[in-house]
């Protein structure tokens, strides 16, 4: 009778976790698609227009990882209150992090819009990149407000285990989306052939579209409010999950913008193959990013409950699934990348420095997910997210952008060995990371 109990505990288990991360990363799949879309689409127009599109991608990158981190901080208190059953702490932390991601999209709207071409200045010396990078930019960010709507209600369905609500969210406006690019930039069906602009447009109004049935999913699905309201709010804990996080993930992605400026002063070939190897990074990363989501909400609920040591024994579970699909997905990388690259019309030396870095990247891609998963998911769930901004400033800052500069800049090797060089950091983060999960100080229950 035990070990029938046992059993049926790790099937729910197990079936939880599929619920939740394949949802997750089918959605992560599909939001990277917009990029992939644009980087396939553009990738028949030349490098410049590749280059580009990639640069404008990095700015938005900020963006997207600050707000990003907010929705990490909003997943925490959900999913935890939720395990506490406090519906009245539930509605006002969707809130409060609703007003955070807005303040923020506000901001850098206003800098994509009002100086585009001096923000992509930074990033490239070639005038004519920046020029073309800084067009998409002043377009794509419209998309920041609704992004900010979809990350927080996106969180709260998921915690809801409602995971499947925004898929098809995500589906219908990766199909709008797609369609768009064919008619904007190549001028299908009459429309004027818009290139570059017309991928931004496509993308600013399939995002508009993603975030209006988000909306209407949450709407019909929420909890009703309860008739008594909740107590005083708690800012101290509030801010200590939020600001390291917003620093974590600011300096990080700061960090890969850095990589990024080293990639562009290694020239418009250089960047251009980084920027094709961004499709195959992204829906790797996203097939598995539904474990980090799952880890963060199903661990947070289980310490919300109390129950410490099922948390930890799950989250040793959902490493090691990590584990096991990363190195599947770095072997389909590994001999997919000579079929990949023949996809762009671009020279010949891009797509044999693209199957490079996809090489390199394929070596390095376990310890990314194992990352993503501990740091981003199992980590944070206690709310204690000191321990995350400490393991990713040292690094990206003590070992990643160090590493860079040397390689490139001193040793002066290939773009692809500056990649693989870097891309070291990830290997010490994740023993750094794992010395910190084993001493289970991460381990907290909110205060209501």
């Amino acid at each position: 009778m035990e070990r029938k109990m046992m059993s049926s505990k790790k099937q729910s288990f197990l079936r939880s976790v599929c619920a939740l991360a394949v949802p997750v990363a089918l959605q992560s799949m599909l939001q990277a698609s917009f990029g992939v879309v644009d980087q396939v689409m553009i990738g028949q127009l030349g490098g410049v227009d590749v280059a580009a599109v990639g640069l404008a991608g990095k700015f938005t990158g900020i963006y997207n990882v600050v707000v990003s981190a907010v929705g990490a901080v909003a997943g925490i208190m959900v999913s935890q209150y939720m395990g506490q059953k406090n519906t009245a702490e539930t509605r006002r932390s969707m809130a409060l992090n609703l007003r955070v991601c807005v303040l923020l999209a506000a901001l850098f709207t206003m800098a994509g819009i009002l100086v585009p071409e001096q923000i992509m200045g930074l990033y490239i010396a070639d005038t004519a990149t920046a020029q073309t990078a800084g067009r998409y930019l002043a377009i794509v960010s419209g998309t920041f407000l609704p992004a900010a709507g979809i990350t927080i209600l996106s969180t709260y369905l998921r915690c809801m285990e409602k995971a499947a609500l925004p898929l098809w969210a995500g589906l219908a406006s990766a199909a709008i989306n797609t369609g768009l690019n064919w008619i904007l930039i190549f001028g299908r069906l009459g429309a004027p052939a818009l290139g570059v602009t017309g991928a931004a447009l496509a993308t600013l109004l399939s995002q508009l579209v993603y975030f209006a049935f988000i909306f209407v999913m949450y709407l019909k699905y929420r909890e009703r409010a309860e008739n008594t309201a909740p107590g005083p709010f708690d800012w101290m804990q509030y801010l200590s999950m939020l600001l390291p996080l917003l620093v974590s993930e600011f300096m990080w992605v700061l960090g890969e913008n850095v990589y990024a400026g080293i990639y562009g002063h290694l020239g418009t070939d250089a960047t251009a193959a980084m920027t094709l190897t961004n499709p195959v990074q992204s829906l790797a990363i996203g097939a598995l990013c539904g474990l980090s989501q799952a880890a963060a909400i199903l661990i947070g609920k289980r310490l919300g409950d109390g129950d410490r040591e099922t948390a930890y024994r799950e989250a040793k579970k959902l490493l090691f699934y990590g584990l096991a699909g990363s190195l599947l997905l770095s072997v389909v990388i590994l001999y997919g990348s000579p079929w990949y690259v023949r996809i762009f019309k671009v020279e010949a030396d891009i797509r044999e420095l693209t199957a490079q870095i996809l090489t390199a990247y394929a070596a390095v891609m376990p310890f990314k997910v194992l990352n993503m998963i501990i740091g981003s998911g199992i980590l944070r769930s206690g709310g204690k997210t000191t321990y995350v901004m400490v393991i990713d400033l040292m690094g990206t800052w003590l070992f990643g952008v160090p590493l860079g500069f040397l390689s490139a800049f001193v040793f002066h090797w290939p773009v692809p060995m500056v990649y693989l060089t870097l891309s070291l950091e990830e290997c010490i983060r994740f023993a750094v990371s794992l010395i910190v999960f084993k001493r289970r100080g991460w381990m907290n229950q909110l205060k209501a």
